[in-house]
């Protein structure tokens, strides 16, 4: 009897996994700097599951404002294209932002009026979302999305 036990619990623990492994290609996964939106609308049609505050310092460029608060969203896959037009369109008009989600195979990097959607295994693609963002005066190091950067500390 106890090994059936065992058995129902590997069983229910491997659909578990399997049904989150799953969801990571449905589910995408970013960061959206409140203070990067003209129209703040846009985060009640995503999830925050999580803001943290951020002083701002001289190295973030952002002098215009004192903190960054940081939503880490989660975006279901069906409506991820749509979120991403809405972002683009919500961004400050006045400074350059951008904004990122992604899951396990595509990344959403979304400026004012222009959105990439990478496939992560695309360095060209990669390079073409960095080269876009430091042409618009977006530090370098800020563009933490492409693989050949380190993600820089706010």
């Amino acid at each position: 009897m106890l090994y059936a036990i065992g058995l129902r619990r590997t069983f229910d623990t491997f659909i578990y996994f399997n049904s989150v492994v799953k969801n990571m290609t449905k589910i995408f996964v970013g960061v959206i700097i409140e203070e990067s939106l003209e129209k703040k609308s846009v985060l009640k049609k995503v999830k925050i599951i999580k803001t943290k505050i951020k002083k701002v310092t001289e190295k973030h460029k952002t002098p215009w404002i004192k903190q960054w608060t940081l939503h880490t969203v989660e975006i279901p896959e069906n409506r991820s294209e749509s979120i991403a037009k809405d972002l683009s369109k919500s961004l400050d008009s006045q400074h350059e932002w951008y904004a990122d989600f992604k899951n396990k195979t595509h990344h959403y990097i979304i400026f004012r009026n222009k959105i990439f959607f990478i496939d992560r295994r695309s360095k060209e693609q990669y390079d073409q979302a960095k080269n876009y963002g430091i042409s618009l005066g977006i530090p370098e190091y800020q563009v933490d999305f492409h693989p050949d950067i380190k993600e820089w500390k706010q």
